[in-house]
């Protein structure tokens, strides 16, 4: 007659922490609950559950509906968080098409990063361009509230082209019931003239809270013809040319960087009536809207020069920006 050798007895801390998810995990107790029907406190409940999971004693699965999969990324937004140090990447199925209506997907997305990201003591800037007057389009009456809304950048050019900057302002103000700080200068002039106009009282106000805002939103030029700067008269193919020269892939507020991220100086550094990049870099929330195939080079370097902390970009584009880290140095 044989007998098998007696089973180890699970420890008293095992089943414990065992009852206690079983109980969190499936059954829906908060940790009081639990604790009570322990006998034991509530930071002991805590290490109980963090102890099952630690030890593969809880696995936790989330399964994303066969009808949602197409249309929610939530594996890319966190590689794209990881890669890039960001605090949030918002990963939508619509790539913008460059016209005026393609941005709308984006818009409505970044709408509602504001929604959750702005408050009511805040003041929000904003560069101006087609991805901004999306996410004012967007906006929901009371979705959100700040303080002041302030214009980032200079608008004014020689020709009759539309920046959307005051419908953007507007808006902006009115549903967010903030008040409006407008920036009425060009965004290149001669360098004599920037120094007059940071120095006059009501520009550089202008510029000053435009510097110390709390939330940042803009969108992502690139460097070629088929830019908002080119089609607005800001820019000739001879400052493209040297821009390219130069290696500027992109830029924020008319402020341009390279593919690697560092600032460039150009014969329009000292002419740009915009916040600099370094206050772009230490607002303490800064949204980038783009997306797109002709913007990937603009972004990208956008990100490697930590303009930005949360990113609203398409599916395409968030790809393109993984795989770009993720190959091999050459």
């Amino acid at each position: 007659m044989t007998t098998e050798p007696p089973r180890p007895a699970a420890s008293e801390d095992v089943r414990l922490a065992l009852r206690a998810a079983t109980m969190y995990h499936l059954e829906g107790a908060t940790q009081a609950e639990i604790a009570a029907k322990l006998g034991v406190s509530r930071p002991t409940v805590g290490r109980l559950i963090a102890r099952a999971r630690a030890q593969g004693l809880v696995r936790i699965e989330i399964g994303v509906p066969d009808d949602l999969s197409a249309t929610v990324y939530t594996e890319l937004e966190r590689e794209l968080e990881q890669i890039f140090d960001l605090t949030e990447a918002v990963v939508i199925s619509d790539v913008p098409d460059g016209l005026p209506f393609g941005y709308q997907a984006l818009g409505r997305a970044a709408a509602g990063v504001l929604a959750r990201r702005l408050h009511p003591r805040d003041t929000l800037g904003f560069t101006w361009g087609p991805e901004t007057v999306a996410m004012a389009q967007a906006l929901g009456p009371r979705s959100a509230r700040c303080a002041t809304v302030v214009q980032l950048d200079g608008s004014m050019t020689t020709t009759n082209y539309q920046t959307g900057v005051d419908y953007t302002l507007g808006t902006c103000a009115s549903l967010l019931q903030a008040d409006p700080l407008r920036l009425h200068a060009p965004l290149y002039a001669d360098a004599a003239t920037v120094t007059a106009l940071q120095n006059d009282s009501l520009m550089g106000r202008a510029l000053d809270a435009g510097r110390r805002a709390d939330v940042m939103i803009f969108g992502i030029g690139h460097v070629s013809t088929g830019t908002t700067l080119f089609e607005g008269s800001y820019l000739d193919t001879a400052m493209l040319d040297e821009l390219r020269r130069l290696g500027a892939v992109g830029e924020v507020g008319g402020r341009f960087y390279s593919r690697d991220g560092a600032d460039i100086e150009s014969s329009l550094t000292a002419r740009t009536v915009s916040v600099p990049l370094d206050a772009v870099r230490t607002c303490p929330t800064t949204v980038l809207v783009s997306g797109g195939e002709p913007k990937h080079e603009a972004i990208l370097g956008a990100l490697n020069a930590d303009l930005a902390n949360v990113v609203v970009t398409d599916a395409d584009t968030a790809r393109w920006l993984v795989e770009q880290k993720e190959a091999p140095a050459r």
